[in-house]
């Protein structure tokens, strides 16, 4: 027989069972913290509003780039607090479809620099660059200055090379490209014209002598290296190279191919200091050292002005005053045709602009600044 105790007692226990299950439930499903997240297969999505961004201006700005008031652009990724807020695609483009970076390849080629050196695999960037190629000796043209060329002089872009790709037909790059030679040779025997260190020059040959580094101290191939040790932990696939010689060499310089939200986790794994889940992809001081303001103005996108690091572009901020460092900055990686990652530690955001605009360069940084950041709340 069961008395009014017994089934208070029994009550007691269920409730208490009950409660038990609702605070395992409660914290399994508590929010994780940004900087414990990182994406699967597939990114988490918030709604832009629930991570502190106005929806009306973001709106407004995708509806300016759907009906090409801002003309030839492929895909707008926006991640904030590590939620995919925007993700939106324009002029037939689509989320599985695979962009050509461009420059953006260099900026990556810095991380693989840094992933080497982690490694043991490269010791200094101070380490002269004609030593990593004696298969290449003789070196035409030969002499002092370029004897004293170093790793940090190609990631600085202060090569002391006689190269301008100003003019890109008139360009030793152009030559390069179609030259169907051995592309370490062709940038190891080209003329200097003074003192590496000396001044900026961009030169995307140096950055194709950087992946010849790597696969010197590796014994392997570049793209082999990048995927083992960097597009895999992070959960790229499909990454393709634009390749040449010597055996396939992947075209370090512009030759790189993502899908839009694969470009978002590499400006993700800066915005988390180099930490993809429980790995430490790169090191924390690369990146601070690839972010330094080693290159004062060098250029400009559009009417803003930008230093440069290790390869990656330095933006302010607040477009009124020089970038100060650290949340000051906008870590930037930037491509011909409209190709950009842009790394805003500050508002803990990655924003991916990817196009195939002919004329006007830059024009995502301006809505950055007039529109994107503005969205801030």
């Amino acid at each position: 027989m069961i008395t009014r105790l017994d089934m208070r007692r029994r009550n007691v226990g269920l409730t208490i069972i009950a409660l038990i299950i609702v605070l395992l439930v409660a914290g399994s499903a508590a929010p994780q913290t940004p900087t414990d997240y990182f994406p699967a297969s597939e990114w988490r999505t918030a709604k832009p509003k629930k991570q502190g961004l106005n929806k009306k201006i973001l709106k407004s700005l995708a509806s300016r780039l759907r009906t090409n008031q801002i003309r030839d652009l492929n895909s707008l990724i926006i991640v904030r607090n590590g939620y995919l807020v925007v993700e939106e695609y324009f002029n037939g483009s689509g989320p599985e479809d695979v962009h050509t970076l461009q420059s953006d390849s260099k900026s990556v080629t810095s991380l693989l620099v840094g992933i080497a050196l982690q490694q043991g695999r490269i010791q200094s960037v101070d380490d002269k660059v004609v030593s990593f190629f004696p298969e290449y000796e003789p070196i035409k043209r030969f002499d002092e200055r370029k004897a004293a060329l170093s790793i940090r002089d190609l990631l600085t872009m202060r090569t002391g090379l006689d190269w301008s790709e100003d003019d890109y037909n008139t360009s030793p790059l152009k030559e390069l490209n179609e030259c169907g030679c051995d592309w370490l040779r062709f940038v190891l025997n080209w003329r200097m014209r003074e003192m590496p260190g000396t001044r900026f020059e961009y030169n995307s040959g140096g950055v194709i002598l950087l992946g010849g580094i790597i696969r010197s101290v590796t014994g392997r191939a570049v793209d082999s290296f990048a995927e083992q040790y960097l597009f895999s932990p992070l959960g790229i696939r499909g990454a393709r190279w634009f390749q040449g010689l010597p055996e396939g060499l992947p075209h370090m310089g512009g030759g790189l191919n993502l899908r839009a939200t694969d470009m978002a986790r590499i400006g993700y794994l800066l915005l988390r200091n180099g930490r993809w889940g429980d790995q430490q992809i790169v090191s924390h001081e690369w990146l601070q050292e690839s972010t330094r303001h080693w290159v004062s103005y060098p250029r400009a996108f559009g009417s803003h002005s930008v230093d440069y690091g290790y390869l990656w572009w330095l933006l302010p901020v607040d477009s009124t005053s020089p970038s100060q460092g650290d949340d000051a900055d906008i870590y930037t990686a930037a491509g011909a045709r409209d190709q950009w990652i842009f790394v805003i530690p500050k508002y803990d955001m990655v924003v991916v602009v990817t196009g195939n605009t002919s004329t006007t360069f830059a024009q995502p940084v301006d809505f950055l600044y007039t529109d994107i950041l503005r969205a801030v709340e």
